[in-house]
């Protein structure tokens, strides 16, 4: 309960429930968190716009925003998905989940970013671009479960159904988060 205490008041969290909601019911839960995303999801495309020098000296940078973010994403997803169901049944305790998922992060990351380092490497023989999107992927997938921890952890304190927000919300921050860490190891290494 991060939030709790600040707010000192005690309300139930509303469910979705796709068997006993009524459609405008679902959207009303359903559409502020996509349209919040809707509008982050525009940042992600003027961040990156703000790496185009390194995308324009080499174009193989552009190869692999795809990669980086979905790759982070994934993990978050993961993370949100099973600690929303723990938070339903009540058996989710947030700093035990803060502790193994930053291991699971830790261990991830370091996973996927070698693996990217030699798959770039063996595909385009381009050892600086490698280094980029490997130790990208190292950061953007370690931190990935942090996010979607904190992000349903804040839902759910305020009486959101973490469920149905965190998702959304949780992806377009990891993105953002992902796209500046990839914009900035690239710009470091090739320019």
């Amino acid at each position: 309960m991060i939030l709790q205490p600040m707010f000192n008041r005690i309300t139930k969290t509303i469910y979705a429930d796709d068997d006993t909601e009524s459609v405008r019911f679902l959207l009303r839960l359903r559409v502020p968190p996509l349209v919040l995303g809707l509008f982050l999801g525009l940042g992600i495309s003027i961040l990156t716009s703000r790496f185009e020098e390194v995308i324009e000296k080499n174009v193989h940078v552009a190869f692999f925003i795809p990669f980086v973010i979905y790759i982070a994403a994934a993990v978050g997803s993961q993370t949100q998905a099973i600690y929303s169901r723990d938070l339903k049944s009540g058996h989710a305790k947030l700093r035990n989940y803060l502790l193994k998922e930053s291991l699971l992060g830790a261990c991830l990351g370091i996973l996927f970013g070698l693996a990217s380092f030699l798959i770039v490497n063996i595909w385009l023989n381009d050892i600086l671009l490698a280094m980029a999107v490997g130790f990208s992927a190292l950061l953007a997938v370690g931190i990935a479960p942090l996010i979607a921890l904190l992000i349903t952890e804040l839902l759910n304190d305020f009486h959101e159904d973490p469920a149905v927000g965190a998702a959304p919300i949780a992806t377009v921050i990891q993105d953002m988060t992902s796209i500046i860490i990839y914009g900035i190891v690239t710009s470091s290494i090739l320019l």
